[in-house]
């Protein structure tokens, strides 16, 4: 049975980011990610996800500068040593919330330059890899859809993936990217699943919830995980069209619902921006 942990960077906004991880266990979710902690500090976010009572699964090491449009420093040749020092915020955040996964982002690098960062983002990765596997921390390395990226396409990720010496670093497969990228999604599930450590859905085209109104066939997905034996987390990482509690009709059959209490909606943005008043079922 399928074990889904919920991205409460992009669910639950409608309510403060540290009451979201309890709110995700009052839904029935199994376990939590988000992408980046670091506005809290690291002993009292890891007392918001010990109060949850489920686990923290997964979170995004520091990317670098992200107003200036950093996504990682693996990639960036010539910052080895700041790219170390953010295994030690890692390492600091993974202690106190008993964390196991870490996505590390690849980095963004100009395209004529990207063929010459590879053994750049290898090495790292080794380093990070050996470094983290001490304390029983996995790697995970995610394509990700956007200029300049080091790791644009699943293929990509998997042969990055292949290339780096340790068996601690692992493909992070978002299933809603690799469907806008490249397609083949039961292919590349079993062509590759001794190297996936962690799934993430999503609904195609539109990044919401994954039921029944995308184009993918959840059922068959989750069918498909579970006949190969896939034992990781499946996150939850989608936008929801309106307020997320009425959006969770998707995880039913695994046990995800809204709360049978009723819940308090007060007014909020959707992600479309518009304002909207909830109201309590």
């Amino acid at each position: 049975m399928p074990r889904f942990a919920a991205n409460t960077s992009l669910l639950f906004t409608e309510v403060p980011f540290a009451e979201r991880f309890a709110l995700a266990a009052k839904c029935g979710f199994a376990g939590t990610e988000c992408m980046f902690p670091y506005e809290m500090e690291a002993g009292s976010f890891g007392d918001v996800v010990a109060m949850s009572n489920i686990p923290l699964v997964l979170f995004n090491a520091p990317p670098g500068d992200f107003e200036s449009g950093e996504r990682g420093l693996a990639s960036l040749r010539g910052r080895e040593a700041e790219f170390k020092a953010t295994l030690e915020t890692v390492l600091q955040y993974a202690e106190y919330t008993e964390c196991k996964q870490v996505h590390i982002l690849a980095g963004v690098v100009p395209e004529d330059e990207q063929v010459d960062a590879v053994d750049v983002l290898v090495k790292n990765l080794e380093y990070a890899g050996r470094t983290l596997q001490k304390e029983g921390i996995r790697v995970l390395v995610e394509n990700i859809n956007m200029e300049n990226y080091m790791v644009q396409t699943p293929s990509q990720a998997a042969m990055i993936v292949r290339a780096v010496a340790s068996k601690n670093v692992k493909l992070q497969y978002d299933i809603f990217h690799a469907q806008m990228l490249e397609g083949g999604i039961t292919a590349f599930i079993e062509n590759n699943l001794d190297i996936i450590g962690h799934i993430q859905i999503a609904g195609a085209p539109n990044r919401d919830e994954p039921d029944s109104l995308g184009e993918l066939n959840w059922g068959y997905i989750m069918n498909l995980l579970d006949a190969h034996g896939f034992d990781g987390w499946i996150g939850a990482e989608y936008k929801p069209r309106d307020h997320t509690l009425d959006g969770l009709s998707w995880g039913r059959d695994w046990g995800i619902t809204a709360p049978v209490e009723t819940v308090s909606r007060p007014r909020y943005k959707t992600n479309s921006g518009r304002d909207k008043k909830g109201t309590s079922k």
